[in-house]
């Protein structure tokens, strides 16, 4: 007779494959093999799919390292041209110096020499800065040290690769091979050492996996250690919000924002009291910056003979956020199925980019974890990459055309513009297909394979208590219904029957 914890194993759903069910990853699967079989699927042997998708991450983690090469052997420090023409182009040793950690200066509390005074980073990035510092070998020459200190933050930024590799695996508890999209990710590899996003990025991983958990207050706290990082991750609070007042979660919410903002107090207060200049340097500074580079105000800018102030920009790009996060209200509340958490979440932080004044080539890091929870779907997702990469071997080419005199090594201005072109698109790309899955449910690869909200802990299977339009009205009643009677809200049920 079978065991009863043999009975219970066959009673719980099936792990979904993306080999049996996407084209895409089916025909890529032939390189390593084929399609999963039934002991991988089931994560039967050691080979279990944390544990792959985890080693995965540092091996392409380990793969960005060595695209560095050039640079880490001369390319940062002689030459400006040769760090974009290898396009191994880092902050990081160079802040070494040019935020005072070469000289041991404290951050937010040392003034720095020169126009910007105090270093322009949240608290939490300037702590992990601080830290890769203290662990940079003394002695030597400047430029030994600058090496040193990008090998410690390598280290530091590929344990935060791991996590998140690992966050976003366990957060879909039935679709654990969709982590392998962030593992793979080219231009996750590419950009994780330009800058110090990847802390950021992996507190927010963190926390979309405390709530898909229903641990609210595990996920504020994560939340607001997040912003306490980059200041993108709060943003999440506002999608969340909507959810939880279409479902009459306000306890959970309060709980999350509670613990979003006391964890950012603890973080930001002590430098708030002591060193206020210091710390709200970075405020000042995202104000005062003028149009940069990657965004669509850059190439406005390039084309205009009288180009916008700074204060004028600002005032549109936050005019056109608040659309956007209108837009993204409305359909959270209109929507015919309450639309899942990542959905939303990866839709504002989206709009965020899109219609900010820059653009870096790293910021596509805070849209990797997100885009796969939200539409775990090979062929959109490398498409999108594919405009990501265009975009990151675009800059460096352009600024190796400016930097290179009459020489004219790189791509042109108009070249350039239309790099910025591909990684817009291809962002807005991934945005309409969110969008339509929200639409027209059925065609969520999330929800087709019989599930309402993986990641969206209290949110997902709970009734609704306040909708608008379509969403106020029943679209899955459940005498049309002939597979799992699972309920989505306000009497919908599951429209997984679907073949795929």
């Amino acid at each position: 007779m079978p065991s009863a914890e043999s009975t219970q194993a066959s009673a719980q759903p099936a792990p979904v494959a993306p080999t049996h069910e996407d084209q895409v990853a089916a025909a890529g699967s032939e390189l390593i093999g084929g399609p999963l079989g039934r002991r991988a699927l089931l994560g039967t042997s050691w080979w279990t799919p944390v544990r792959v998708i985890a080693l995965v991450a540092i091996g392409m983690f380990a793969l960005g390292l060595v695209q560095k090469a050039p640079c880490y052997n001369g390319g940062w420090f002689f030459g400006a041209g040769s760090q974009y023409t290898h396009a191994c182009y880092s902050d990081i040793p160079h802040l070494f110096t040019g935020r005072g950690f070469a000289d041991g200066l404290v951050p937010y509390f040392d003034k720095l020499p020169g126009d910007m005074q105090y270093l322009e980073y949240p608290v939490l990035t300037g702590v992990f800065m601080e830290v890769a510092s203290w662990l940079t070998p003394g002695g030597g020459s400047v430029q030994d040290q600058q090496q040193w200190y990008w090998v410690a933050n390598a280290g530091m930024l590929m344990i935060c690769a791991a996590v998140i590799a690992v966050c976003v695996t366990r957060t879909h508890a039935r679709r654990p091979w969709d982590g392998l999209l962030v593992a793979l990710a080219p231009a996750f590899a590419l950009t994780a050492t330009i800058n110090w996003d990847l802390l950021a990025v992996a507190l927010t991983a963190a926390a979309m996996l405390m709530w898909s958990r229903g641990r609210s207050l595990a996920f504020g706290v994560l939340l607001g250690l997040a912003t306490a990082a980059k200041l993108y991750p709060f943003l999440i609070l506002g999608p969340l919000l909507v959810l939880c007042w279409r479902a009459g979660k306000w306890r959970e919410y309060g709980t999350a924002l509670a613990g979003a903002a006391v964890a950012w107090l603890v973080v930001n207060l002590p430098v708030m009291l002591f060193a206020f200049d210091g710390w709200s340097k970075f405020y000042t500074f995202s104000q005062e910056r003028g149009v940069d580079f990657g965004s669509f105000w850059l190439v406005l800018a390039q084309n205009s003979d009288d180009p916008l102030g700074t204060e004028t920009v600002n005032t549109l790009a936050m005019v056109l956020m608040l659309l956007c996060c209108a837009g993204i209200a409305a359909l959270a509340l209109t929507a015919p199925r309450r639309p899942r958490l990542a959905q939303l979440a990866f839709l504002i932080i989206a709009a965020f980019i899109l219609t900010n004044k820059v653009y870096s080539p790293q910021y596509v890091l805070w849209l990797v974890p997100l885009a796969v929870l939200a539409r775990p779907k090979w062929r959109d997702f490398l498409i999108w990459q594919a405009c990501e990469v265009a975009y990151f071997l675009g800059i460096w080419m352009y600024l190796a055309y400016t930097t290179s005199g009459d020489a004219h090594k790189g791509l042109p201005t108009d070249g350039y513009h239309w790099a910025i072109g591909a990684h817009l698109l291809g962002t807005l790309y991934l945005c309409v297909m969110v969008v339509r899955d929200v639409l027209l449910p059925d065609r969520d690869p999330v929800r087709r394979s019989g599930e309402d909200d993986p990641s969206g802990g209290v949110l997902d299977g709970a009734e609704d208590v306040f909708a608008l339009g379509r969403g106020a009205r029943p679209s899955w009643p459940a005498e049309d219904h002939d597979g799992p009677q699972v309920k989505w809200g306000a009497g919908r049920q599951d429209d997984s029957a679907d073949p795929l």
